[in-house]
């Protein structure tokens, strides 16, 4: 069994906390906490199980890391705070500990990120023998392995088009959806998520490790960004309400160029609710879903939504995301200490429970 850490409780830690706890190679030995209130409360509790799991939060990295645990889930934020993940994500590593992340998007693609945050991370890869796999948003194998996978049956690859089509009507985290992404602000609001450079920042790895699967040259990497207001007031059950005229949803591509030519595009489509943008593209029922297009011949296209016991997709999505990341624990705890991406660390298969 892996000594397993969980750092973060929120809405990635809980999932963590759940996936941990059921992988047969894994055994959740700590949890840590950065609010007080939580401090000696059950993992159990904080995952919302309906059984106690005899691990109490802890906010004492120091004692938490000094015990050698094998691997690390960092589910603590990075999207407002990416040098403090940074830091904490280099501790673990420094301590010995296999990590994967979904905080670091940086780090996503590995090989091309910015020295400034690869030098350090590699360093303590050197000082520890630990491991690192950041890897997740939206829910990173829609954007890297499964595309690539899909390419694969078509005789003819033209155009390869990740999207992520989501409405975050029911979603339960205010702070992002209004001042990250910017629903429900005015529409001159500058939304940190699709400022100039931001998007690629995300994505762009993405983008470059499926050019990187394919074996072909990207000549740049481009953005495009649409927006829409609201036509009316709408309710929302988490989050309140959005005013008419407000940013109501926001459409984005990062594109990467072959041949002048788009060809590689990752690709959001994000409303607060459904009237809003109702000629953008849809998923196939409810809220949400992934989808890979392949144009070309044949032409393919597969969308995957997945949804939690109570029909929460915004909850399954990043349930797939935890999945993939702690399924990989076990192989990257016998790797050779290093950086690793998603075209290197295999897909690992589930298990009947």
């Amino acid at each position: 069994m892996i000594s397993t850490i969980v750092w973060g409780t929120g809405n990635v830690g809980r999932l963590a906390i759940k996936a941990v706890d059921a992988h047969p190679a894994l055994e959740l030995t700590a949890v840590i906490v950065h609010n007080p209130d939580k401090v000696g409360r059950d993992a159990g509790e904080l995952a919302g199980m309906d059984r106690v799991l005899g691990v109490p939060a802890t906010d004492d990295v120091a004692a938490v890391l000094a015990a050698a645990p094998g691997a690390v889930v960092y589910a603590a934020s990075g999207d407002v705070r990416p040098d403090g993940a940074l830091a904490d994500v280099v501790r673990a590593i420094t301590a010995g500990a296999v990590v994967v992340t979904p905080a670091l998007y940086a780090l996503y693609d590995q090989r091309n990120a910015p020295a400034e945050v690869r030098d350090p991370v590699a360093a303590a890869v050197e000082a520890g023998r630990g491991a690192l796999f950041a890897n997740g948003v939206d829910p990173g194998w829609g954007n890297d392995v499964l595309p690539l996978l899909i390419s694969g049956l078509g005789t003819d690859v033209q155009v390869i088009r990740c999207q992520e089509i989501f409405d975050y009507t029911t979603y339960d985290q205010e702070d992002s959806v209004r001042y990250l992404v910017g629903m429900g602000q005015p529409m001159e609001y500058d939304a940190p998520m699709i400022a100039a450079t931001v998007p690629t920042m995300v994505w762009g790895g993405q983008v470059r490790m499926i050019a990187r699967g394919l074996g072909v040259e990207l000549e740049e990497i481009r953005e495009v960004v649409e927006r829409r207001p609201l036509d009316q007031t709408v309710a929302t059950t988490t989050m309140g309400t959005f005013g008419a005229g407000t940013q109501g949803a926001i459409r984005f591509e990062v594109q990467g160029i072959v041949g002048g030519e788009p060809r590689i595009i990752c690709e959001h489509v994000t409303r607060i609710h459904a009237s809003c943008a109702p000629d953008w593209p849809v998923p196939p029922t409810g809220d949400g879903a992934h989808r890979v297009i392949i144009e070309g011949d044949p032409r393919i296209e597969v969308s995957v939504e997945a949804t939690d016991a109570l029909g929460n997709r915004a909850e399954g999505g990043n349930a797939t995301a935890v999945g993939r990341l702690v399924a990989a624990i076990p192989w990257l705890a016998v790797a050779e200490p290093g950086l690793y991406d998603a075209l290197d660390v295999p897909l690992a298969y589930g298990t009947l429970s």
